[in-house]
C-alpha cells in the first residue's frame, strides 16, 4: 500500500476555538512537520495561514509542503443561513494551493464543542440539501467535500452518522477517535461503508479520561489537557486495525495525522511534537 501520510496544525494545538491554549506561529509548526519528513499538510483555522489564495499556497511552498485541504466549520442546519458563498470564497484558496479536500464539520453555531443540537425534521432535510450542495460546489472546482463527524456537532453519534449516509450522497471523513469516543465501531464503518469514505483522520484515544468528558466531569478542552488523545497506538482506537481494514477496501485517500492538543508552555510543545513524531513512525508501520 503506498499510504499518503499528511499532518494537520491541530497536532500543534492549533485551532479555532478562542481561549483554547497558546497558538504557536506557523514557521514553528511548518518547520516541525517537514522535520518529521511530512510533505503535505491541512490547512489548519482561519488566520494561521494568510487569506488570500496566492500567499496561502505561497507559504506552503516557501515551508516545502503540499496542501491536502482543510477542515472547515460551518452551520449547515439552518435555512436562515446560506453556507455557500463562504465555502465559495474559501475553495478558492484550496484551487490556488492544489489543495483536493474540504472537510466540512456541521458545527452547532455555538463556540467550542461543548454543546450539542436536536435537529427537527426540516432540519435534518436543510442539512442533507446543504451538504449536497456543497458537494456539488466543490466538485465544480475540481475539490472533493466530505463530512467529518465530530463530537459537539449536529452529527456525532453513530445514529446521526446513518441518518446522514442515508439521506445524502456526501462522503465520509472517517476521524478514528472521534467516532469511537461517539460509541461507534470505525471498523464496523469501514467495512459496511467504504465506499463512502473519502479522508480519514486518524487519532487514539485514551477511553478512561474520554468517559469522564461524556459524564459532564470535565469539558472536551480539559480532556485533551489530560491527554484525551494519545499517540498512535498507544489508546484504545484500534487505529492499527482501521488501517487495515481501510486498505483491505482499496481507500488511496490521505491519512491525517489530526490529534486535538492543547499547549499551554514550551513544555507541552516539546511534548506535541514528540507525540506527532511516535504517532508518525507508527502510521508508517502499520500503513507500509
Amino acid at each position: 500500500m503506498n499510504a499518503r501520510i499528511a499532518s494537520a496544525p491541530i497536532s500543534w494545538g492549533v485551532i479555532e476555538v478562542p481561549g483554547w491554549g497558546l497558538q504557536l506561529d506557523r514557521e514553528r509548526v511548518l518547520a516541525e512537520m517537514v522535520s518529521l519528513g511530512i510533505t503535505a499538510t491541512e490547512f489548519g483555522p482561519e488566520g494561521f495561514l494568510p487569506d488570500a489564495p496566492a500567499e496561502r499556497a505561497a507559504v506552503l511552498a516557501e515551508a516545502g509542503l503540499s496542501a491536502v485541504g482543510g477542515f472547515y466549520p460551518v452551520v449547515l442546519h439552518k435555512a436562515v443561513e446560506d453556507p455557500l458563498p463562504a465555502m465559495e470564497r474559501e475553495l478558492e484558496a484550496y484551487v490556488a494551493a492544489g489543495a483536493s479536500t474540504i472537510v466540512l464539520s456541521a458545527v452547532t453555531g455555538e463556540q467550542g464543542y461543548d454543546g450539542a443540537a436536536e435537529l427537527t425534521e426540516a432540519e435534518w432535510q436543510t442539512l442533507f440539501d446543504n451538504l449536497d450542495r456543497a458537494q456539488r460546489t466543490a466538485a465544480a472546482v475540481g475539490v472533493v467535500a466530505t463530512l467529518h463527524p465530530h463530537l459537539g456537532t449536529v452529527v456525532e453519534r453513530p445514529e446521526a452518522v446513518a441518518q446522514v449516509l442515508a439521506g445524502s450522497t456526501i462522503g465520509l471523513c472517517l476521524d478514528t477517535g472521534h467516532y469511537t469516543l461517539a460509541g461507534g465501531d470505525p471498523v464496523e464503518l469501514v467495512r459496511d461503508y467504504a465506499d463512502r469514505i473519502v479522508h480519514a483522520h486518524l487519532k487514539d484515544v485514551s477511553l478512561a479520561i474520554a468517559g469522564r468528558v461524556r459524564a459532564g466531569e470535565i469539558d472536551y478542552r480539559e480532556g485533551v489537557r489530560q491527554g484525551m488523545y494519545q499517540a498512535l497506538g498507544e489508546g484504545d482506537a484500534r487505529v492499527a486495525e482501521i488501517v487495515a481494514a481501510l486498505a483491505a477496501a482499496g481507500y488511496d485517500g490521505w491519512y491525517v495525522l489530526e490529534q486535538d492538543t492543547v499547549i499551554e508552555s514550551d513544555e507541552d510543545a516539546v511534548v506535541a511534537l514528540e507525540n506527532a513524531r511516535r504517532s508518525v513512525e507508527f502510521i508508517r508501520g502499520v500503513a507500509a
